[in-house]
């Protein structure tokens, strides 16, 4: 390099340094010993001090963490375990395959765990626990998005990045060049007497920003669905139809604001159900495919409209969905009682208590029978096999369907007060009949003693179990998840860098400016080539020559520019340190070397301060 020419020189910094180097000792945060440290004090101030520790550990991430843990974990027995408000009749199952177990499960409300009052308080907390985490650090994202660069460090030779160039160019000349190309870079540029401070980044506090208010508004979705939806159950036969009103529901399950009168007035009618089940291999009698044929209204007086209903292909009918969740068999079962009267001709839902087989339970109750009430229990048997004298299923598919009953006369208690099952009987004020159970086929009949008539089963029809569920929350969650995943894939994507720039005026004219970078969010080595083709762009536009430099600023084999440091700062031998050449800076000839304690603390007194750096 000539005489007189430019000098360049660009640092880079050991590893781990930064701009923290260049602070002073300040006072220290407290510690998680001293945040976490309970108040000693009594009276109505100690209350109010222990009032503020037990917020601050329940908006601790500690606290959040635990919380969404036991919440994940309570969740499990919902997942694994059949509810009530989703699946009745799986629980009937389950306390007929468990009758010791099931009792103590239903204590624990382990059938209903998403209503279960532990659940909710989890739930509560965990929302109180996030709210108070992330209200106050939204503000401060808001806040960090809108904050002006910091001014330069009055020392720019103790930041990681550092390039030296001399200009022809005047300082203030100089300074208003290089701030047109910061601001074409995109770099929110703020400048003072003598010097430039660009940050570029603040795209990534937008993202965190985001990212909280989403996880805000999903918080509020799901809150909306609690409050403004409901779940409801319906089993309903082929050839039967109900209109979506509480007293046709068999299950209802409102959210805390919702009445009777809010439901959608839709209908929906069973025409027909078929299924397929594997008939080979060692998935034999698994379902393979369910098809109900739905007609319905989605008010009265509207068009009719028909759907095929299937398993995870729900009917969306005035924002209502409405899901296929089980299926069964329901007997037609005559009556006649002892006077001749025909007093019950219907199907009667069975519920099945063999998934593989379909074998199914299920009760017949005629009160108007005369001149005894009648009841009868028994299994509907789709395919009937006989294995060691007790009768069992081989399928699920009706090839030999035939029902066992056992017959009861006197008082079903049906007129008590006390509300029963309908899959349920109540031999309390019953009788056996001596009528010995035997399978009955299609159109056989048993004939009751005593003259109290007849039982003919007639036939069969199929049943179906529909989950209704209305969640005003549900898209406002969708959407309010898909910004959270946005703002957080651009917190991470998006890097806060800041440059700073001081130019004075040359001893033999021009100006010699100074040029420093710092990367806030990641290692000053991945931002390093971004800064050598800024330090290049600048030299170029301030008219300062680059030397022998190759790319990105490095310099070539055989050149060693004055100042040029290697990797992690290390001096090239036979070259001196920047700083103290006196060609090297005009500013080295101030004095004598300062200690390092005394140098980083002259530093630090223009760098942002602990409160600028958080993030």
């Amino acid at each position: 390099m000539s005489e007189g020419g430019p000098v360049t020189e660009v640092r880079v910094p050991a590893a781990g340094h930064s701009e923290e180097a260049a602070r002073e000792p300040g006072p220290q945060a407290p510690g998680p010993a001293q945040r976490g440290r309970r108040p000693a004090r009594g009276g109505p101030f100690g209350m109010l001090q222990w009032a503020r520790w037990g917020w601050r550990q329940l908006t601790s991430m500690r606290t959040a963490l635990i919380l969404l843990f036991l919440l994940a974990l309570g969740s499990v027995p919902g997942s694994v375990l059949p509810q009530q408000g989703i699946d009745p009749q799986a629980v009937q199952q389950y306390y007929a395959a468990h009758p010791a177990l099931a009792p103590w499960l239903a204590r624990f409300s382990l059938f209903n765990v998403f209503g279960a009052p532990w659940f909710a308080a989890i739930y509560l907390l965990l929302f109180l626990s996030l709210a108070g985490c992330v209200v106050p650090r939204t503000f401060r994202m808001a806040f960090a998005a809108r904050q002006q660069p910091p001014r330069a460090p009055r020392n720019l030779s103790r930041l990681p990045l550092v390039s030296t160039m001399a200009s022809p160019l005047a300082a203030d000349a100089a300074l208003a060049a290089s701030s047109a190309i910061l601001a074409g870079k995109r770099f929110r540029v703020r400048t003072g007497d003598g010097w430039i401070s660009a940050e570029k980044g603040y795209l990534r506090e937008a993202g965190n920003l985001l990212f909280h208010l989403a996880l805000l508004a999903l918080l509020v979705a799901v809150s909306m669905g609690g409050l403004f939806g409901y779940k409801a159950n319906r089993l309903l036969v082929a050839g039967q139809s109900f209109g979506n009103t509480v007293t046709a529901l068999d299950q209802f399950h409102p959210g805390r604001l919702v009445s009777a009168a809010d439901l959608q007035p839709f209908s929906i009618a069973l025409n027909s159900f078929s299924a397929r089940y594997v008939s080979s291999g060692p998935d034999m009698g698994q379902p393979a495919a369910f098809n109900a044929n739905l007609s319905y209204q989605s008010q009265p007086g509207a068009a009719t409209q028909h759907y095929d209903l299937q398993v995870n292909h729900p009917l969306n009918v005035d924002n209502v969905k409405v899901y296929l969740i089980g299926h069964g068999y329901a007997p037609v079962f005559r009556v006649t009682d002892g006077t001749g009267r025909v007093v019950f001709n219907g199907p009667v839902p069975f519920i099945p208590v063999a998934v593989n087989s379909l074998m199914s339970e299920g009760v017949v109750k005629v009160p108007d029978a005369r001149p005894q009430q009648l009841g009868f229990a028994g299994v509907f048997l789709p395919t009937t096999v006989d294995v060691g004298g007790k009768l069992n299923s081989a399928f699920p598919a009706p090839y030999r369907p035939a029902v066992s009953l056992v017959s009861f006369a006197g008082n079903l208690g049906m007129n008590s007060g006390v509300p029963q099952s309908v899959y349920q009987l109540n031999t309390a004020g019953l009788h056996r009949l001596a009528v010995r159970p035997r399978p009955l086929s299609p159109g056989k009949s048993i004939l009751l003693p005593r003259g109290m008539g007849t039982l003919t089963f007639t036939g069969y029809r199929q049943w179906i179990s529909l989950a209704i569920t209305y969640d005003p929350g549900q898209l406002p969650a969708l959407i309010a998840a898909i910004a959270a995943l946005a703002g957080l894939l651009v917190s991470f994507l998006v890097r806060r860098r800041r440059v700073f720039l001081r130019a004075v005026p040359a001893a033999g004219g021009g100006s010699t400016v100074e040029f420093a970078g710092l990367a806030r969010t990641e290692s000053s080595e991945t931002f390093g080539a971004e800064f050598a083709d800024l330090s290049t762009e600048l030299s170029a536009a301030l008219g300062a020559a680059e030397g022998e430099r190759g790319p990105h600023g490095h310099a070539l084999p055989g050149a060693t520019p004055a100042g040029e440091r290697e990797p992690h700062g290390n001096v090239p031998p036979g070259t001196t340190p920047a700083g103290t050449s006196p060609t090297a800076r005009a500013d080295a000839s101030v004095g004598p070397a300062t200690a390092p304690g005394a140098a980083a603390a002259d530093a630090a007194m223009d760098v942002p301060s602990e409160t600028d750096e958080r993030e």
